[in-house]
């Protein structure tokens, strides 16, 4: 059986959790990709570690849902869309932009630059949107800031007879809900669902991607653990139930 969900796993805080346990208990196809071995991943990625990581993942670019680990390996991002071969569109929930210039020049990939690279590297990429970064939605190309909870019908309205990438960084949700190693923005599960809702059901979702865990290496006890797990089984029955 082919899996329906493939797990970058970096830091092996989702095995940690039970995550992995837990799909399989529930019968969900997965295939997990260990990349504890790639060296120059952690929060920057040189080019032999992004090459690498790229030709691990190669078989599994149909594969619509992806848990890419902690936010420090949100770059994934940017190597998963790389196998999209038609034009698209990227709408990130996150805390931060992650469109920054990279610290260590343009051959470093890093967590607060891939999107910058995606937009100049990208041919496919049509536009970019990002909910969450005070409170705004907006787009790259600069024709859109306004309050989120305003913007959402716009936004699916503006995505229609566009093909999607959705990205979400769990670190927009509240403290109580997710535990990760970044600032957090202070949104509850039941308004990211809401937000999702519309934009899972509406349009032509290629993939989906999430990152945003706390690993026990990273000082994750297990009340951490047992809440991102809490709030990842809650995601993943919520989206595979909005795009069946």
């Amino acid at each position: 059986m082919k899996p329906d969900i493939v797990i970058a796993d970096f830091s092996g805080t989702l095995e940690a959790q039970g995550f992995l346990s837990c799909l399989d208990g529930k019968g969900l196809p997965f295939r997990r990709v260990g990349m504890e071995d790639v060296e120059g991943t952690g929060c920057y990625c040189d080019p032999e570690a992004e090459s690498e990581i790229r030709r691990r993942l190669e078989p599994f670019r149909a594969v619509r849902i992806r848990w890419i680990d902690s936010g420090d390996y949100h770059y994934v991002t940017k190597i998963l869309a790389e196998f999209q071969e038609e034009p698209f569109v990227l709408v990130l929930i996150d805390n931060h932009p992650d469109d920054q210039e990279p610290a260590f020049g343009g051959d470093v990939l890093s967590c607060g630059s891939w999107v910058k690279a995606m937009r100049e590297g990208n041919p496919f990429l049509e536009e970019v949107w990002t909910l969450g970064p005070d409170r705004r939605i907006r787009n790259a190309s600069g024709t859109v800031d306004r309050e989120l909870e305003e913007g959402i019908e716009d936004l699916v309205a503006a995505l229609k007879g566009h093909r999607v990438y959705l990205s979400v960084d769990k670190d927009v949700l509240r403290w109580e809900e997710s535990r990760t190693d970044w600032s957090q923005g202070n949104y509850s599960l039941r308004q990211i669902k809401g937000w999702l809702e519309p934009l899972l059901k509406g349009q032509e979702i290629v993939a989906v991607d999430l990152c945003g865990e706390l690993s026990p290496a990273k000082g994750a006890t297990p009340e951490d653990l047992r809440i991102n797990l809490n709030t990842n089984i809650d995601l993943q029955e919520f989206i595979l139930s909005c795009l069946n």
